[in-house]
């Protein structure tokens, strides 16, 4: 009856057929039921689950090839090279390779550039350990802690806002002009980027692994090294790479201050006797010295976190 309220009756329609309904015209639309057999029901579930095509799977960079990030310096060189030697560049603003390469082996043959490289190396070695020590120490007490998140924190982002450029005059005051306060500047600039990435690392800890470690048990000690660790190493890495990177910016600044060896000293004296092929040479050894050490970071990191799926894998 039109005035019925009971629920339009369902009618089953067997796979292949075309369901019709049992209702005359005029009737409110039934809803039918199509049954799936379970070899269907197997097959669009393995369609689901099956691995993309390769069409997809190329949308994916490739593993990055032996030396394939030395084409971007490589092509660098190249123009350079053809711009000097087709006289689209003035000699006396920009040397061409050949006269930096003549430079270059001129004080490799003295033995200067020598003592200048390990008067940097020396420098930057020193305030990259300080630094990575003390960042990696300062977030595991704040990442771990609230009492420690408190009082460190905070001190860190402050300190962040605040160049290594600005703090020289004070720690000139405060340390004098000698290699205490070329070292301290390059340990303060690495560890704010140590801190703030293994701390992020810390504090994104999936809380999961906590309870898998409190239902298990876990000592204070091996709940440090078997979840805390592991954990905050992805975040360390990054904030590795990029203290590697800050120790040699800040080595460039300190060694221009009251500096009688190293590479920014070298630069220094170029400058001032208008040696445009000896600032050259200098800017180059910083940029070796610079992709060298990320490559080696890189290579550690490949090596510790080989547990993790990434693009570079």
């Amino acid at each position: 009856m039109w005035g019925s309220t009971a629920p339009p009756r369902l009618v089953a329609s067997p796979p292949g057929s075309r369901p019709r309904p049992s209702e005359p015209e005029g009737r409110p639309p039934m809803t039918f039921i199509s049954f799936t057999t379970p070899a269907a029901f197997l097959r669009r579930a393995s369609a689901r689950n099956a691995p993309p095509p390769a069409a997809s799977r190329a949308l994916l960079p490739r593993a990055p090839l032996p030396g394939q990030r030395l084409l971007g310096p490589a092509l660098v060189l190249l123009l350079w090279y053809v711009a000097s030697g087709a006289g689209w560049i003035s000699p006396a603003k920009m040397p061409g390779p050949d006269a930096v390469i003549a430079s270059f082996a001129e004080m490799v043959g003295s033995g200067t550039l020598a003592t200048d490289i390990a008067a940097s190396l020396q420098r930057a070695a020193l305030g990259l350990s300080i630094g990575i020590a003390t960042g990696f120490v300062l977030a595991v007490i704040a990442g771990l802690t609230r009492l420690g998140d408190a009082l460190v924190d905070g001190l860190v982002q402050v300190k962040r806002s605040i160049p290594n450029l600005a703090l020289i005059p004070l720690f000139i005051i405060w340390l004098g002009i000698g290699e205490a306060m070329k070292i301290a500047i390059i340990a303060l600039g690495t560890m704010v980027p140590i801190y703030i990435n293994t701390h992020a690392g810390l504090r994104g800890i999936d809380r999961r692994y906590v309870e898998l470690g409190q239902t298990v048990a876990l000592s204070r000690g091996r709940f440090l090294r078997h979840i805390v660790f592991p954990a905050s190493l992805p975040g360390f890495f990054t904030g590795l790479r990029l203290a590697v990177t800050h120790s040699w910016t800040a080595l460039v600044v300190v060694e221009t201050v009251n500096a009688t060896s190293g590479i920014g000293f070298m630069i220094t004296q170029a400058r001032i006797y208008g040696q445009t092929d000896v600032v050259l040479v200098g800017l180059v050894l910083y940029g070796v010295l610079g992709f060298g050490s990320d490559a080696l970071v890189r290579l550690l990191e490949r090596r510790a976190l080989s547990w993790r799926q990434s693009l570079d894998h």
